[in-house]
């Protein structure tokens, strides 16, 4: 199971982009940040026993 999850500076989830089963690959996602400020926000990958969580800066 894949998920990508999208958090707000302070740890408020945003979005969940990914949330289902999927086979190896290389993969892209998309999300629409119209409805969010400038700000830094965090994105969680998670797939089977793999976690990690990167920094993104959203400026308008």
């Amino acid at each position: 199971k894949i998920t990508l999850i999208i958090y707000a500076a302070l740890g408020r989830k945003v979005t969940t982009l990914i949330n289902e089963e999927k086979p190896k690959g290389n993969y892209t996602a998309e999300f629409s940040a119209a409805n969010l400020s400038s700000g830094i926000y965090f994105y969680q990958l998670r797939a089977a026993a793999f976690i990690q969580t990167k920094k993104m800066l959203l400026l308008r």
